[in-house]
């Protein structure tokens, strides 16, 4: 014979147990999902105040200096000037742990050429230079904050008008064409880094900028190391700590021509507006905009870009045509100045020409179409066209040549 049935629980005696098992069980899922959380013994150059135990996933921050970003109008000698101001970290740039790679011979040859192509277009050529990106990108590979493969860090945002992580994906530097020799050399430095290499000086820095911009970004990050003329950060606290490089690459590289395919077309899917039709500068950097970004919210402030319109002291880059007043370019650029402190307004005739950062390149002056200086208590008002496009101006002076 079957005894008495068991009496039955009181279901709200056992909420104390569930949330004081859910506490217990708490830090292990965690450690699951995202590693150990502690700080290896080799990067504890930072205090435990440094180093926060429950770190939120914290915005985007633009990958270097030349993104098209608001930019400080600060002179480049200026620029320079603050960011030597700028102490490096006690934190230091931390010891980078070996790129671990886990995938296919296809998924090999596309993050090896992805690295190697952002080597070239971030860096330039110098061997040093090349590793310190591509340090970076394998940095964010395994960062929680970014895309998690190789040619996913390098083109993420260039499928939006605004918003590329490296300006070469947006700003229509794919269609430049790098030598043999070129191409050698960097796919070479990018199997080393694949195959465990590390750039001991940049460690485990997430963010870069050249040397001669000073982003508003730049003071929320952490300084740790420069270069040649690039300086790189780490995000404070956890974020920037190695053990916040704890996602576990496991291949699927996206096509890069794929991925250059869909970059190109959403740039030529934002055509640029000219100066005259819209009385709008393609891209804006301005003090105000800087102050705005600087003292705000840890979100980027809107980037001017495509159909923003310019206004106040700083630089405003435009598009010009051949078709163009030069009484009507000029009246425009007054407008845009607002007639306030220095303000300059520099245009282009072909869009691809125009810099998405200062200073300008050579290629950049050489290339120049229009340049406007609003009088101010430094001098009066400046005017230039390249007589080239524009024969015989009725206000201003020939640009002069540039050798």
């Amino acid at each position: 014979m079957d005894g008495p049935a068991p009496a039955p629980r009181d279901e709200r005696a056992l909420t104390p147990l569930l949330a004081l098992a859910g506490l217990v069980l708490l830090p292990f899922l965690l450690l699951a999902l995202f590693g150990q959380v502690a700080v290896p013994a080799s990067d504890q150059r930072a205090t435990d105040a440094q180093i926060e135990t429950a770190p939120m996933p914290v915005p985007d921050l633009p990958a270097t200096g030349d993104d098209t970003v608001v930019l400080s109008d600060l002179p480049p000698g200026d620029a320079q000037a603050r960011n030597a101001g700028v102490a490096f970290a006690a934190i230091g740039p931390g010891n980078a742990s070996p790129f671990t790679f886990r995938g296919s011979a296809a998924d090999r040859t596309r993050a090896r050429d992805c690295l190697a192509l952002a080597g070239m277009a971030e860096a330039g050529g110098g061997d040093g230079d090349q590793r310190a990106v591509m340090q970076v990108i394998l940095n964010r590979v395994r960062h929680p904050a970014f895309a998690g493969s190789v040619c996913g860090v390098v083109f993420e945002g260039s499928q939006r008008p605004t918003g590329c992580q490296f300006s070469f994906t947006c700003d229509g530097s794919l269609t430049r064409r790098y030598s043999d020799a070129a191409w050698r050399a960097a796919r070479a430095r990018a199997e080393e880094m694949l195959g465990g290499a590390t750039h001991a000086p940049v460690g485990n820095a997430t963010h870069f900028h050249a040397d001669y911009v000073y982003p508003w970004w730049s003071n929320q990050l952490a300084k740790v190391a420069q270069v040649g003329p690039h300086i790189f950060f780490r995000w404070r606290g956890f974020w920037g700590s190695g053990a916040a490089l704890s996602a576990r690459y496991g291949g699927g590289e996206p096509d890069p021509l794929r991925l250059r395919e869909t970059a190109l077309v959403t740039a030529a899917a934002s055509p640029l507006p000219g100066l005259v039709e819209s009385g709008e500068a393609v891209r804006s950097i301005t003090r105000d905009s800087v102050a705005r970004a600087a003292g705000g919210p840890s979100v980027p402030a809107p980037v001017p870009g495509p159909g923003s319109a310019g206004s106040g002291a700083g630089v405003h880059f435009v598009l010009v045509s051949p078709g163009d007043s030069p009484a009507a370019l000029v009246e425009r650029a007054r407008a845009l100045c607002g007639g306030g402190g220095y303000c300059r307004v520099q245009g282009w005739s072909d869009s691809a020409q125009v810099p998405s950062s200062l200073p300008l390149t050579d290629t950049a002056r050489r290339s120049l179409r229009f340049s406007f200086a609003a009088a101010n208590a430094n001098g009066g008002e400046a005017v230039f066209f390249d007589c080239r496009l524009f024969s015989a101006p009725d206000i201003g002076t020939c640009l002069p040549a540039i050798p």
